[in-house]
């Protein structure tokens, strides 16, 4: 049987079969994920196997037929792109929690979305171990099947680089028309084409991602504290800048200084955009290191962790040590939207409390895993601000944004300005809304930019040793949203919404 798509047949500005084709095959995909925690689960000999099973199944029968209904036979246009990159990572969030509602793992659907979307996205935020608004208690993270925090784990992996870009590298039939793809999911002000083929290029970034990844899980495991099992979990969960973690305490649990230094190493790796990770390993050390952004997110590091573990040293009378090593995980862990936990910034003194709050704003460099607003975005703001000033005492000056010896188009400026004031604009709308729910003005901010920034833990009543469980089901779906929002850069979102999208 043919498809159904026609290529002779007129097309319009959207066609919508071609969206649902495409779609199918992202579905498609899911199912072979959806496998790989069965194998885990028959390594331990637990008995939820058949619930990815099924559910592999039911993606690659949706998936499988849509794929074959309306396969593309022409190139894909924007407008479609942006169309699919929204709809895949909510459709592969719905498919991806069937797992723990088929098991029972999760009862509670929008619970098991609210998991899985939360791990796509790279947010780290969960809702395990706390008890819901109906009085039901989900079970703890160290309690559920490993093959669940496997799943968790790989959901990162898969979300961090990108399930889509991910595509591309393996699936040619999706070249045609790849580029609206890549740049629409990849994260940042605009996507690195390393190679002429969209194709290569994603190829060329997930071999980064896999090695960087490979190399992480190897120190883990040498560590006697880590088994293979928490290693590659770890491993997957550091280099997506994800944050869920194999246990309750997150890597407080481990209580080592070497853990620690290792997941602080490949978290900033992991805040650094991985085209230029492949410019240096090329052996184009001037690219990397003469890197205008590289250097501003270092300084941002080095500066946050230098005051935080000065407070937390004068203030908190931490050891000096002590001190450096809970500072700056804690800095690269919130800067790099990772937001994984040693230590409890609650309860640290109002300096060092205060500071890593501002950090939250931030991010990690664009075309990295991270999320957040990005250092490239707040070094143009800045540099921006400076030129106004210039400008005020040089009312006739010609005076250039630049970063480097680049000069900043008036096209990217206004781009970053927007993004600015939508990604401010949209948080305190989260945080208003969450509000409307009873929580206190910290933890409705806290609930807000955690996941609109994919950071995970926020403050208040959803802070670093607290979870979201007890948050209304409506409340989960606002905050969904948001982390779907974050991820893909929000205008690929929002663009969706706005009446010239769907004008012919």
């Amino acid at each position: 049987m043919a498809s159904l798509y026609k290529s002779n047949a007129p097309r319009a500005q959207i066609d919508f079969l071609v969206v649902l084709g495409v779609l199918g095959a992202f579905i498609f995909f899911m199912g072979f994920a959806l496998l790989m925690p069965a194998i885990i689960d028959l390594v331990y000999g637990e008995d939820t196997w058949h619930s990815f099973i099924i559910s592999a199944g039911i993606a690659f029968t949706v998936g499988g037929t849509l794929w074959y209904l309306f396969k593309p036979s022409q190139e894909l246009r924007v407008r479609e792109g942006f169309l699919i990159v929204s709809l895949t990572w909510l459709s592969l969030s719905l498919v991806g929690a069937l797992p723990f509602v088929i098991s029972g793992v999760l009862p509670s659907f929008t619970d098991a979305v609210f998991e899985t979307m939360s791990g796509l996205s790279t947010t780290g935020s969960t809702i395990l171990g706390g008890t819901t608004s109906d009085g039901f208690s989900n079970p703890q993270i160290e309690d559920i099947p490993k093959s669940f925090l496997f799943w968790r784990s790989l959901a990162h992996w898969l979300g961090g680089m990108g399930i889509i870009v991910l595509s591309l590298a393996i699936l040619p039939l999706l070249g045609i028309g790849g580029m609206q793809l890549f740049q629409a999911e990849s994260p940042g002000p605009t996507a690195d084409k390393l190679t002429p083929r969209v194709q290569e290029t994603a190829k060329l970034l997930w071999g980064v991602y896999v090695a960087f990844t490979v190399a992480e899980f190897l120190l883990l495991w040498v560590h006697p504290s880590m088994d293979w099992f928490e290693a590659i979990n770890h491993a997957f969960a550091t280099m997506a800048t994800g944050g869920f973690s194999t246990k309750n305490g997150s890597i407080a649990s481990f209580n080592s200084a070497y853990i620690d230094w290792v997941i602080i190493l490949f978290m900033f790796l992991a805040g650094v955009n991985f085209a230029m990770h492949f410019r240096l390993f090329k052996g184009d050390t001037e690219s990397f290191f003469n890197n205008r952004e590289i250097r501003f997110y270092t300084l941002v590091i080095a500066v946050g962790t230098i005051i935080i573990s000065g407070s937390l040293w004068l203030k908190d009378n931490y050891e000096i040590l002590e001190a450096l090593r809970s500072g700056a995980f804690q800095v690269i862990a919130i800067v790099t939207t990772t937001g994984f936990g040693t230590d409890d910034y609650e309860l640290w003194n109002t300096i060092g409390a205060f500071f890593l709050f501002l950090l939250f704003f931030t991010g990690g460099c664009a075309g990295s895993t991270g999320g957040g607003i990005k250092m490239i975005r707040w070094m143009i703001l800045i540099r921006n601000t400076g030129r106004e000033i210039k400008q005020i005492v040089h009312p006739k000056a010609i005076l250039p944004v630049r970063i480097g010896d680049q000069a900043i188009s008036q096209n990217i400026q206004r781009t970053v300005l927007s993004f600015f004031i939508l990604y401010i604009f949209i948080f305190a709308t989260g945080a208003f809304i969450i509000s409307l729910f009873g929580y206190d003005i910290m933890s409705s901010i806290g609930a807000s930019i955690a996941a609109i920034g994919n950071i995970g833990p926020g403050w208040g009543d959803f802070g670093p040793t607290d979870n979201f469980a007890g948050l209304p089901y409506l409340a989960k779906w606002v905050l969904i949203m948001l982390m779907m929002v974050g991820r893909l850069e929000i205008f690929t979102v929002l663009i969706i919404f706005s009446p010239t999208f769907w004008k012919q």
